[in-house]
């Protein structure tokens, strides 16, 4: 029983850690899908992250902290769009230094609003994202076998937990299914023919840039309003580039991106879990090992198949319209 409690609790992890990789792998997928290299997730995540947890602080409502991370993630992409689309500048250089301007200014606003080194309050009762039990939980967790993965695996968790996932069929039906998915993928692809035909290359990409915004500012809000309680200096973690690193590695298609997310998840999950456990026939692993080991499965697996992606052929391409 034991046993089966331990998986069960790696699982949970899973599910949770996948979340912020989940949305924000989606907010690049539909950014680089229109042709726009969003290097900048990571900062957006971290600026929503602040601003969820900075105004579900300040209002003790979690609907207007969720509010205020996607208008922050939403601004942030604003601004990365007009450099990169209207003014055509380099898309890599934008997005960086949105990553510095994230990085300092957190801590920096941080530090004049709250003066707790960065940091926000804590987040307690409606000002924290709460959990949901779906219908009929806890008597089908009587069931033995089938009943502890309703109540503990599938029910239990957060609303923005239903939505990242429920966010990847939807997604695959938005790309492939819908005109405003054909023209995106299209733009992304051939920016000229797009043009040609009619459709506003610039609109389209402000839209898709955007969209993602929306994306990386409810990750955000879900990092520090369910997963923390609160804001603290840096705690987006480099989960901004693993999500590009599983974007890369899902070769820029929505399925792949869920079960990558989840593979990234289940390590986060197990190191967490395995700190200070041994491990059979080889004793205690150190601490900063299993810390470290989702950013070294993201360099084995950039490094083994960058090579192999196939991104848009326009992606980070400026688009200047024939004469």
């Amino acid at each position: 029983m034991e046993n089966i409690d331990w998986w069960v609790s790696i699982l949970q992890g899973t599910i949770r850690m996948s979340v912020p990789l989940i949305l924000t792998a989606l907010a690049g997928l539909y950014a680089e899908r229109s042709g726009v290299v969003d290097i900048g997730l990571e900062g957006k995540l971290l600026a929503a992250a602040f601003a969820g947890a900075s105004g579900a602080a300040v209002t003790g409502s979690a609907v207007l902290g969720i509010a205020a991370a996607i208008l922050c993630a939403v601004a942030f992409s604003a601004v990365h769009g007009y450099a990169s689309i209207s003014q055509r500048g380099n898309q890599v250089v934008s997005g960086t230094a949105i990553n510095f301007v994230a990085m300092g200014g957190t801590v920096i606003i941080g530090q004049a609003w709250f003066n707790m080194a960065g940091r926000t309050p804590s987040l307690a009762g409606d000002a924290k994202l709460q959990t949901v039990q779906l219908p009929f939980a806890a008597e089908i967790g009587q069931i033995p076998g089938l009943g502890v993965i309703y109540e503990r695996l599938l029910s239990g968790h957060h609303l923005l937990t239903y939505f990242a996932f429920a966010m990847i069929p939807f997604t695959w039906w938005i790309l492939y299914r819908t005109r405003f998915g054909l023209r995106l993928r299209a733009v992304g692809e051939n920016p000229g023919a797009v043009d040609t035909a009619g459709i506003s290359v610039t609109r389209l990409r402000y839209m898709a840039v955007l969209l993602g915004g929306v994306f990386v500012g409810l990750a955000g809000a879900f990092l520090s309003m369910a997963v923390s309680g609160g804001f603290t200096k840096g705690m987006s973690a480099g989960k901004g580039f693993i999500a590009l690193a599983a974007l890369v590695f899902a070769n820029w298609k929505p399925k792949n991106i869920l079960l990558t997310c989840l593979l990234f998840g289940f390590l986060e999950s197990l190191s967490i879990a395995m700190q200070g456990q041994p491990v059979p026939l080889v004793g205690e692993i150190p601490v900063q090992l299993w810390t470290a080991l989702p950013y070294i499965l993201t360099v084995v697996l950039l490094a083994g198949f960058i090579g192999k992606a196939m991104p848009p052929k326009a992606a980070g391409v400026p688009y200047v319209k024939e004469r």
